[in-house]
């Protein structure tokens, strides 16, 4: 039988943590604070996590994928794209949101362009945005407004993908062409919690992590809950599956906001937790197949255009 019982297993404590990505590859699970502007690259270590390499961006940092060069990372950070290199230089590439908002969840789809969203710092309601960066190094909007652009995932025969918005708390599935979506449809619009970052397993549930209601729930390509997974701190905010045995979930979680109380009362806040065996497999971190947007020659300000408008 899976085992689903979720327990701390990093040492740091973000006050953010998001983004986990298993990078089978290397082995190892790449995970951001996103407020401390930190990528760490960990290995499993006994039952726990150990932290073998960690990167200061300089700026906030939503969420990253490898190279497939294998030069680093293409990431999310503060309003635009940047390249991390394994030596800890950051390039400013190409910034594409204006002043109070920042970059958010992102993710590789099966074609290895990197889906990246955006929120505004104040929350606003369409503050965001979701962009496409496609091979060529080209950014495209696909949706004009988002409120808090979240969890991506790919169904398993690549023909639909699943977007969580935390602002509005829905999880949206887009027919999926080629890096076109089609009409959305609501899949998920959980009573508690805002459905925050997502991973899609090999059978094609969705595991999102509902922020707010401290729970990781699996849903059913029709909507329908599968599982229902408590943890001991409110706010988890992604999810992944791999580790040495493909099956292992981890889960990150933050202290965003908290007082001192609070922390008290949730003292393993901010840490990545796991689940020995989530009972199938999942892909693991997609590497982003192209060239670098804006030529690494450094960032320019885009501000927001028209859907489809490219930059």
């Amino acid at each position: 039988m899976p085992d689903l019982r979720l327990r701390p297993v990093s040492t740091e404590v973000a006050e953010l943590g998001e983004g986990p990505r298993w990078d089978a590859a290397a082995g190892e699970l790449l995970w951001v604070d996103i407020l401390g502007g930190v990528l760490r690259r960990a290995v499993e270590d006994g039952d726990g996590l150990r932290t073998v390499a960690a990167y200061q961006v300089g700026e906030h940092v939503g969420a990253v994928a490898p190279l497939g060069t294998g030069d680093g990372w293409l990431l999310a950070a503060g309003p635009g794209f940047r390249h991390l290199r394994a030596d800890g230089t950051v390039t400013a590439l190409l910034d594409t949101e204006p002043d109070g908002v920042r970059m958010n969840d992102a993710a590789c789809d099966p074609q290895g362009r990197f889906w990246a969203g955006s929120m505004a710092y104040d929350n606003r309601p369409g503050g965001g945005r979701l962009l496409r960066c496609d091979p060529d190094g080209t950014v495209a909007v696909v949706l004009p407004t988002a409120t808090i652009a979240n969890g991506l995932g790919w169904s398993p025969d690549g023909r639909t993908m699943y977007h969580a918005d935390s602002g509005t708390r829905v999880v949206t599935a887009y027919p999926f062409d080629d890096g076109v979506l089609g009409a959305g449809r609501v899949l998920v619009r959980p009573d508690d919690g805002a459905p925050d970052g997502l991973v899609v397993d090999d059978e094609g549930a969705l595991w999102v992590a509902l922020n707010g209601a401290g729970e990781v729930r699996r849903y059913a390509p029709d909507g329908s809950t599968l599982a229902v997974l408590p943890l001991p701190v409110a706010q988890p905010t992604s999810v992944a599956i791999g580790g040495r045995s493909g099956r292992r979930l981890f889960v990150t979680t933050g202290h965003e906001h908290y007082d001192d109380a609070r922390r008290r009362a949730e003292p393993d806040a901010g840490r990545v937790f796991a689940a020995d065996d989530a009972g199938v497999t999942a892909p693991p971190v997609r590497p982003y197949a192209g060239v670098l947007p804006g030529g690494g020659s450094g960032s320019s300000r885009m501000f927001p255009g028209p859907d489809g408008h490219t930059f």
